[in-house]
């Protein structure tokens, strides 16, 4: 099969929105779990400190996971479904980027009080949740 015809079928398609949607959930479990144990304050002995970056970057794999498993979604699914999600994709993540800089300027021109940085993921995720259904109309 060709890597542009890799589903041909509804099942096809229904199957790669199953393995997607359960990436997504282990992905964010991971994710979800990390944070709301950083906010009991499981790992206040590593902030601050050099061993805080582990925690930093264990925070940030589930994002790039989640991100590998759209574009593997995108790989498995029919040319109609891959062309929505990399639409939806771009223009999420240029509304996300046009907004945090808009807010970063804020901050520095307008004293708009600081915004975590990691805020661009969940701003990113709201845009791709907001765009999706705009771009399935409009095709």
């Amino acid at each position: 099969m060709s890597p542009l015809h890799s589903v041909s079928s509804a099942a096809g398609v229904a199957s790669a929105g199953r393995t997607y949607l359960t990436r997504t959930g282990a992905f964010m479990g991971v994710y979800v779990l990390l944070n709301l144990l950083a906010i009991l304050g499981v790992f206040d002995g590593v902030l601050g400190q050099p061993l805080g970056w582990v925690l930093a970057l264990a925070a940030a794999v589930p994002v790039a996971g989640q991100v590998w498993a759209t574009l593997r979604l995108m790989a498995d699914s029919d040319e109609y479904v891959r062309a929505i999600i990399a639409k939806s994709f771009i223009l999420a993540a240029g509304l996300a980027m046009a907004l945090w800089v808009a807010w970063g300027f804020g901050e520095t021109y307008a004293a708009a009080p600081h915004l975590p940085a990691w805020l661009i993921y969940p701003l990113f995720l709201a845009m791709f949740a907001l765009v999706t259904p705009l771009i399935s109309k409009s095709h």
